[in-house]
């Protein structure tokens, strides 16, 4: 969780999933205090004011972009 609240002035929604199961998520990157790259999936309770995080990954550098902001094509 240090993790997660240590990167929260880094975080930039880069895909967005609003008819999601549940409730409305959406997959945000984020940079650690030691610059490494990770994604964070959460899902918005408006109604109930608050975030759910789903999972946290480092990202796979063949599934993503330089930079992990952009999913690459697959096949």
């Amino acid at each position: 969780m240090e993790t997660v609240l240590g990167a929260v002035d880094t975080f930039e929604v880069i895909e967005e999933y609003p008819a999601d199961r549940y409730l409305p998520s959406y997959l945000v990157r984020a940079v650690d205090p030691n610059g490494r790259v990770f994604h964070l999936h959460a899902a918005v309770d408006v109604r109930g004011d608050n975030i759910r995080i789903v999972t946290t990954y480092i990202p796979e550098p063949g599934e993503w972009d330089g930079d992990f902001r952009i999913r690459r094509r697959q096949p």
